[in-house]
């Protein structure tokens, strides 16, 4: 009977424990997340790994009351970096290597329009510097030769070309 008491004891104490609610999701960065609180709407349904009275097993569907607060709710303990899902490391790797990769072909991109401008800039600088007549068509279809002060204007805005574009 004295040993009975104890043990019926610390079952009444631990029972609490056993009926707690434990959710278990995967965050945006890989890590794994503890809490006693459902996880925000924005986790897709495949990342959470246990909801309360699951079991353990993968939930179909995301809970209804979910909050959509950017930081952390009161309650939730984020598990450290090694327990990463490493399937979701690799496509994150993946996917920083390709806008990696996406980003230097763009930059490519702009230094060869930025090498073209420049030559451009300089043929048309010394055309202008070397005194021969130059003439631009206007908007009715007529040529015209540039006068002193179109020239002038013109030849400003090749040398802010070639400041810019000829590093």
């Amino acid at each position: 009977m004295k040993a009975f008491r104890p043990a019926l004891v610390a079952l009444v104490f631990c029972a609490p424990l056993l009926a707690s609610g434990q959710w278990l999701w995967v965050d945006k960065e890989g890590k794994k997340v503890y809490s006693d609180r459902p996880p925000p709407s924005d986790i897709a349904a495949d990342r959470i790994l246990k909801q309360p009275g699951a079991r353990g097993k993968s939930v179909d569907t995301a809970p209804a009351a979910t909050t959509t607060t950017a930081t952390a709710p009161a309650g939730v303990q984020v598990q450290p970096q090694g327990g990463k899902d490493k399937a979701l490391e690799e496509k994150r790797k993946q996917a920083e290597a390709a806008e990696a990769e996406k980003r230097k072909a763009e930059e490519a991109k702009v230094a060869a329009i930025q090498a073209d401008n420049c030559s451009r800039a300089r043929k048309s600088k010394a055309s202008f510097d070397s005194g021969m007549r130059i003439s631009q068509v206007n908007s009715k279809g007529e040529r015209e030769i540039l006068d002193d002060n179109q020239r002038a204007v013109e030849v400003k805005r090749l040398e802010a070309v070639i400041a810019r574009d000829c590093r």
